[in-house]
């Protein structure tokens, strides 16, 4: 790996946020447990019926989506590196009545925890930012795909990263460049948070992803781009319609968000 300490880092920095995104108006976390769906409509078209399906949700935080999969008829597993988000999770799913499961792991690591293969393998917003190696992380999808299976992700687009926190100056290499290692005071889910961490990120262009989805034997079906975002989590945005979010002073300009649709 690129940086030894970087699981030990980003674990620290997760455990950190989770109780401050619990309580964040972001997670609306209160209108959650009485039963709103944490799920945004691009991921929604893209997973369509999954009654009774099995579904891996990698990178979970506390569960939220993974319980909300639970809701919909699936039988969902979350998966994530940190022990405070999986143990919230845990807590969540028994507070609402979820047979949805959790595992506390580094999904590298995966294999020694699971073994089952599932329909559909899930992540979304956020998540492979955190993971240095994405010929790696592409295994791991299709190790944990049934033939058949349908992996989905949704993601911020690597365009994004590429500006620096305000978004108004190129400052970071579009490729996979080395771990980029930064303090952070706050959390995109409150800015105003009284918390500074150390992290470890990677970007990853789509090219990257995309290849190595295709190396590790999964059929594109669908790869779309969009100029907004479901979350107000960058710096600068303003709400264009009900859950659509676009950095104010660059407008829709430039990709927010991508999602892939692929087949094992």
């Amino acid at each position: 790996m690129d940086n030894p300490n970087y699981l030990e880092i980003n674990k620290a920095s997760w455990n950190k946020k989770t109780d401050i995104h619990i309580l964040s108006d972001f997670y609306d976390n209160e209108n959650f447990l009485k039963g709103k769906s944490s799920l945004k409509s691009i991921e929604l078209d893209l997973l369509g019926d999954i009654t009774g399906k099995t579904i891996l949700h990698l990178q979970c935080h506390f569960g939220q989506d993974t319980i909300s999969l639970s809701r919909m008829g699936a039988i969902a597993t979350g998966i994530d590196l940190s022990d405070n988000a999986i143990n919230k999770a845990k807590e969540f799913a028994k507070q609402t009545n979820s047979e949805a499961r959790f595992i506390c792991c580094n999904i590298y690591d995966l294999p020694e925890h699971l073994e089952e293969q599932f329909d559909i393998v899930f992540t979304s917003y956020g998540t492979i930012g955190w993971l240095p190696d994405m010929e790696k992380w592409a295994s791991i999808v299709s190790k944990y795909l049934k033939p058949g299976g349908q992996f989905v992700i949704a993601e911020f687009h690597p365009v994004v990263w590429m500006y620096d926190d305000d978004l108004k100056k190129i400052a970071y290499k579009y490729f996979n460049d080395g771990p980029i290692i930064e303090s952070y005071t706050g959390t995109y889910a409150d800015k105003t948070a009284d918390i500074k961490q150390d992290y470890v990120m990677w970007n990853h262009s789509l090219s990257d992803v995309v290849n190595n989805l295709i190396k590790h034997g999964l059929v594109i079906n669908s790869l779309d781009e969009f100029d907004y975002s479901p979350y107000d989590c960058l710096n600068g945005m303003e709400e264009i319609a009900p859950g659509k979010f676009i950095v104010k002073h660059i407008g829709p300009l430039m990709p927010l968000v991508y999602s892939i649709s692929a087949t094992k």
